[in-house]
């Protein structure tokens, strides 16, 4: 089973996501974002969701992370919890 290991920043709106995304494009540091801007837990330990296989998240979260390259901010991506930046830190078959 392929797993992978991400980390996120939450928010409510996709305005605040793309400037998140800008200020990492721009060299800020994603786990310190997180912990200022996320709406989730995982915030305070910089976005990590450990590891999880498929099906473990939401959907649009499950089609982000087994696809997307590793180590690539992607987003904003909307679930029902709100907009999210992603990256993917590992993924192994």
């Amino acid at each position: 089973m392929t797993v992978a290991s991400a980390r996120h920043i939450l928010v409510d709106s996709e305005a605040q996501c793309l400037d998140l995304k800008e200020k990492i494009e721009q060299g800020e540091d994603f786990a310190v974002l997180a912990k200022a801007h996320s709406n989730c837990p995982s915030g305070q330990d910089g976005g990590a969701l450990g590891e999880f296989g498929p099906g473990m998240m939401v959907p649009e979260f499950d089609k982000v992370v087994f696809s997307a390259p590793i180590n690539q901010v992607q987003g904003p991506v909307q679930t029902q919890f709100g907009y999210h930046l992603l990256e993917v830190t590992s993924r192994s078959e």
